[in-house]
């Protein structure tokens, strides 16, 4: 079986109790980095100077590292900063990936976990990682395990109450472009958006220009040292690739939303 396990935005106290006894039972526990910190490509079976060999490990490998030990971890290269779609680049990593993950059953493993930031189903690798595997391995059962989402946290730790009543909630990637996250903020209820990275200046721009910029709440590096939570600064040219944005729906009223 393979699973996808959510371990949350960064802070290891935050994961599930079953996510800890699927990754401390796991045959093998696989975890997605950054293409540029492998310097070599990954062996099949995760031995020898592949990427697992790299120092600096991603976020997901560093927040169950006091779950699994190092005999059991594996590293697989993603582009995840690559732009543009599908790339060629991107191509190659999902076929490396996958073709990694079926040699370890082909190898013998027989309950392999894939450890994903958030959760497995919200804008996450595993999802390519799993179709890969599938058109690889059809009789590989596949299941994921959910996780806390750095919407979730935010919220908890910056006081603000995502939806009330009626209200929708709006997640959406800074990726998706300024259109898209324009428009959210012109509806009724709350806005999430992830990945805004490259695209903060636009999106504080945008919030500035519907008056929404006191209201929105910044978490980056949630979990981790150096982690930041609050308000939004327009001139921050620094945020990570997995920073999150949360601006609140307004609200007049006690309960006026039900």
């Amino acid at each position: 079986m393979l699973t996808g396990v959510g371990v949350g935005p960064g802070d290891p106290e935050l994961l599930t109790v079953k996510a800890v006894r699927l990754l401390r039972e796991a045959d093998l526990v696989f975890v997605p980095v950054m293409a540029e910190r492998c310097d070599a490509p990954a062996n099949p079976d995760g031995s020898g100077t592949g990427p697992e060999v790299v120092d600096g490990g991603g976020r997901a490998e560093g927040t169950i590292r006091s779950y699994v030990d190092d005999g059991r971890l594996r590293r697989l290269p993603f582009a995840l900063d690559d732009r543009g779609g599908v790339t060629a680049r991107r191509r190659a990593a999902w076929d490396a990936a996958a073709r990694a993950v079926a040699a370890a059953f082909d190898a013998g493993a027989t309950r392999v976990t894939f450890a994903t930031i958030g959760d497995p189903n919200v804008y996450s690798t595993f999802g390519y990682l799993a179709q890969g595997v599938r058109a690889l391995r059809p009789a590989v059962r596949v299941d994921t395990v959910p996780g806390i989402t750095a919407m979730q946290d935010l919220a908890a730790r910056s006081g603000t109450v995502l939806c009330e009543g009626r209200e929708p909630l709006t997640l959406l990637p800074a990726t998706a472009g300024p259109a898209l996250f324009a428009a959210a903020l012109a509806g009724p209820g709350t806005v999430v958006a992830y990945k805004g990275w490259r695209r903060h200046p636009e999106l504080a721009a945008e919030l500035r220009r519907q008056g929404r910029l006191g209201d929105a709440v910044l978490g980056r590096s949630l979990g981790l040292p150096g982690e930041r939570i609050g308000p939004v600064d327009p001139d921050d040219g620094d945020l990570p690739y997995l920073s999150t944005l949360l601006v609140p729906a307004r609200r007049d009223t006690w309960g006026g939303k039900l």
